[in-house]
């Protein structure tokens, strides 16, 4: 059987060129970005050229707002692109609607040389003709019905309005290709069939349009994800049908759900809009990525973009399915939140806390805020000792609202037996309550602070049968939860009146 080598022709590392090429038929998804980021990292670490291409011949399903959603979420990761739909380049347009009609002469020139044909064959009789095949235990392909008919056969469909496709004719033969990441592919082509690369003169279909825009635009590598490892050999085929350059290809692992089942909703199969939304980091979402496939074969686990790019080979990427790992996505995510400076992850908390309203803008002035249930002005310095509270804590960003809450309600709603410790009666919150109003209370304005109410406080608490006596009704009162910061950094952040004001409305709740 003949037998073709796709061996494409070594490309100095300046002169490589991969490119990024999604249909805008959904919201750019955890999937999607990682492969646009191997591409990415690939072009940059050789000093190459990363290229955006928006392929949208699915008409019906593409939307510009999927297109918008693309491209705003590559630059909010950081990957810029030297050549793409919104800043054009040599080799535009970078949208495969702009150029329908520069498909039509490949097609034609196919048609000419014998190498592609007309099929006239309708939905009904290829069903037909598959079940048929799957019945003797057959790989369903088609039957080459229509490759030999006449020019006058032809023209009279054609009179007819006929409807048509373009099949390409294949070769019987084993079709060999090094995947820089799998190792030697072979396919053997006689179990493809005459395949359709386009559903009229003016629609081509997703793999041949790859296969013209790849040449016409000097790709020289293809990266992208294992389900299209199929694709590839017909891609080959249309290469070698239109006297063009080969590939280099690598096929990048899938990403697998914890149980090794396909990524789903349930496990981060969601668009990257909802992880920004949710309060991820994109230095976090970058991070993660990148282990999902690839290692660098060290212990090392925390890089920046820039590192990554320094680091990564594609030859290191593994071949098995890579597993979508929440915890190790939370972990990242909380590493970059505590790199945050404060004022900087303060401004990036604030519009959770307005999308709550907890908080908001004072007279319309973005720097000046007000407490939305009582109306009383926030300060930046306030939301900065708010938010380092619990800057070690969180995880991702819109966990901040469930956290701090408090600090900007007007009441609290909790359940009695929530103020109690361990064993402690009623009688005994009641009495270190009244306790802790009578030692703040004494408790000068210019010594309010963390620092002092630790010091004051806990001297008082050593003399209880248990310190949690007294810290623990202490915490409840002032923030109503089970769990949530110390209690002398809540109150430094309430100041004395209100941390009193918390503590009588604890002790009268339930009286």
């Amino acid at each position: 059987m003949p037998k073709t080598s796709a061996r494409p022709k070594k490309t100095k590392a300046g002169d490589i060129r991969v490119r990024f090429a999604p249909s805008p038929t959904g919201f750019f998804h955890i999937g999607s970005a990682r492969t646009a980021l191997f591409n990415y990292l690939y072009a940059k670490k050789n000093k190459g050229v990363f290229i955006l291409r928006i392929e949208d011949t699915d008409i019906e399903r593409s939307k510009p707002e999927f297109e918008r959603d693309i491209l705003e979420g590559l630059k909010w990761l950081g990957m810029d692109w030297q050549e793409g739909p919104d800043i054009g380049g040599k080799f535009g347009p970078y949208r495969e609607s702009e150029k329908r009609h520069g498909y039509k002469k490949y097609l034609e020139k196919l048609l000419s040389e014998n190498k592609a044909y007309r099929c006239f064959c309708t939905p009904d009789d290829l069903e037909a003709e598959r079940q048929e095949q799957m019945s003797r235990g057959l790989a369903p392909k088609y039957n080459g019905k229509c490759s030999n008919l006449s020019e006058a056969e032809i023209q009279k469909n054609l009179a007819e309005n006929k409807k048509f496709v373009i099949r390409l004719r294949v070769p019987e033969k084993k079709i060999v290709f090094k995947d820089i990441i799998r190792g030697n592919v072979e396919f053997n082509s006689g179990l493809i069939g005459d395949f359709v690369i386009a559903k009229s003169m003016e629609t081509p279909l997703f793999y041949f349009a790859n296969v013209i825009d790849d040449c016409e635009m000097k790709i020289t590598h293809v990266i992208r994800g294992e389900d299209h490892i199929s694709n590839t050999p017909k891609q080959i085929l249309i290469q070698e049908a239109l006297g063009f350059p080969y590939l280099a290809y690598g096929h990048i692992p899938l990403i697998l759900a914890p149980d090794k089942s396909k990524l789903s909703k349930r496990f981060g199969a969601v668009a990257i809009t909802e992880y920004r939304k949710q309060g991820y980091l994109p230095e976090a979402i970058i991070n993660f990525l990148a282990f999902l496939g690839w290692n660098p074969g060290t212990e090392k686990e925390i890089y920046s973009l820039d590192e990554l790019v320094k680091d990564f080979a594609l030859e290191n990427v593994q071949k098995a399915g890579a597993v979508f790992d929440q915890k190790k996505l939370d972990f990242l995510n909380g590493f970059y939140i505590r790199q945050k400076p404060l004022a900087e992850l303060t401004g990036l908390c604030v519009p959770y806390l307005v999308e709550k309203k907890l908080i908001k803008t004072a007279n319309g002035d973005i720097k000046k805020y007000e407490v939305v249930e009582t109306g009383e002005k926030i300060t930046t310095d306030a939301l900065d000792k708010i938010i380092s509270l619990y800057q070690a804590r969180l995880k991702k960003l819109s966990e901040i609202t469930d956290l701090a809450d408090f600090f900007f309600k007007k009441e609290l709603d909790y359940k009695k037996e929530l103020l109690m410790w361990q064993q402690m009666r009623w009688a005994d919150v009641l009495d270190s309550l009244k306790n802790l109003q009578k030692i703040i209370s004494g408790i000068p304005e210019k010594d309010w602070d963390a620092k002092n109410l630790q010091n004051v406080l806990l001297l008082e608490a050593e003399k209880m049968p248990n310190r949690g006596y007294m810290l623990w009704p202490l915490r409840v009162a002032l923030s109503g939860k089970e769990s949530s910061a110390g209690p002398f950094e809540i109150a430094d952040v309430l100041g004395k009146e209100k941390t009193l004001q918390r503590i009588k409305e604890a002790e009268n709740k339930y009286e």
